[in-house]
């Protein structure tokens, strides 16, 4: 059988820098798991965001964090350090293309939150990210996903961006860090 005519398993990938992983991220992946087609979904741990985020707790540190929340919650997800072992900067589509490779009976699934996707458009390769892969897309307070899914498909050649709706939690793990630099107790939005 050739690699082409294998059956396609659907992975839902979640990127993410993690920094840490709050109950946000735990309920978007419950939702992938039970309210998509994806036959799997994986975190995927940025160990260094190429937009260059500020204050990011060790790479090791917060992957090691996601694999403990994830077998703490009993969640059956995987977690993945693959871009851990690629060359930096960690672009999306390098890492994607990489995993096309190595899995080839595998279709990968882009996982982000409307807040990545107003700033699409200036990401590594942005046409080939548009045009080949399927992009899901959960909303964030202030982001009209649903236009920005339909402008980014508009500028496709095979537009499957897909706006993810149900109840989704919306907490950002930089609410967590300044609550916890102010001294509160921000353990409750933790898995």
């Amino acid at each position: 059988m050739t690699p082409s005519a294998l059956p396609q398993r659907r992975v839902a990938l979640f990127f993410g820098s993690f920094n840490p992983i709050h109950k946000g991220h735990y309920a978007i992946a419950k939702y992938l798991l039970e309210r998509t087609d994806a036959d799997e979904v994986r975190l995927v741990v940025t160990p260094r965001n190429p937009f260059g985020k500020k204050d990011l707790a060790d790479a090791q540190q917060r992957l090691d964090t996601v694999r403990e929340a994830m077998t703490r919650t009993g969640l059956a997800v995987a977690v993945s350090d693959v871009e851990f072992h690629l060359p930096e900067p960690n672009y999306t589509l390098r890492t994607l293309e990489f995993l096309d490779a190595r899995e080839p009976d595998c279709q990968h699934i882009l996982v982000m939150g409307a807040d990545n996707l107003i700033r699409l458009d200036r990401w590594y390769g942005y046409q080939r990210l548009i045009d080949n892969y399927e992009i899901w897309v959960y909303p964030r307070p202030g982001y009209p996903f649903e236009t920005l899914c339909a402008e980014h498909a508009a500028r496709s050649a095979n537009p499957r961006i897909r706006p993810l709706t149900g109840e989704l939690h919306n907490l950002s793990s930089t609410e967590i860090r300044e609550g916890e630099k102010a001294g509160r107790d921000m353990s409750g939005l933790k898995p």
